[in-house]
């Protein structure tokens, strides 16, 4: 994997440079995406809303992460989820087709894009293995413990939904000491 000096250097010669403000969608829930996001500086949130029309967080990207649509890249699928930046961000982007087609032709690209991929999903299997075997507050401090930019930068009521419970629960947890 290419250290972050190296992979700020070849993305600001390939990717575009975009800045954009709090709110802005970047990826649309059923539709497919359009661009791969490098974020420089910022944040953003992955949501899907359910059957009922709620709002679900399912997770956040900060400086250093990649951000789109795996079913769009992937499979040519609308996206599951959409994404939006929490704040004001600064991201580097490439139309889809030229990432792929990046890859496909440059080896540095396909080795830092497996690598990623392979992060990420160990990501995943944490989150998803601690939703079932780790109770709201076991959650809670670990993400506090990991990833306290979640903490100090997201809305509480972003990170009661990524952690599954109210923010009413979310406010006991955290008052308990």
């Amino acid at each position: 994997m290419l250290d972050s000096a190296s992979l700020l250097a070849l993305l600001q010669d390939t990717f575009t440079r975009e800045e954009f403000p709090a709110k802005s969608l970047l990826v649309k829930e059923g539709a497919l995406a359009k661009k791969l996001f490098y974020i420089e500086a910022g944040g953003c949130r992955a949501w899907f809303r359910t059957d009922a029309g709620k709002e679900v967080t399912m997770n956040f990207g900060f400086e250093g992460s990649f951000v789109s649509s795996m079913e769009t890249l992937l499979a040519a699928q609308p996206s599951w989820y959409s994404v939006e930046t929490l704040e004001p961000t600064v991201a580097y982007s490439i139309p889809l087709g030229e990432f792929q087609a990046l890859k496909a032709t440059a080896g540095e690209w396909q080795t830092a894009y497996v690598a990623y991929v392979e992060s990420r999903l160990l990501h995943y299997q944490q989150l998803f293995i601690a939703r079932l075997r780790d109770n709201p507050a076991a959650r809670y401090r670990a993400l506090l413990a990991h990833h306290p930019e979640i903490i100090q930068r997201v809305p509480q009521h972003y990170i009661a939904s990524f952690l599954g419970i109210t923010p009413v629960s979310l406010s006991r947890i955290r008052n308990r000491k």
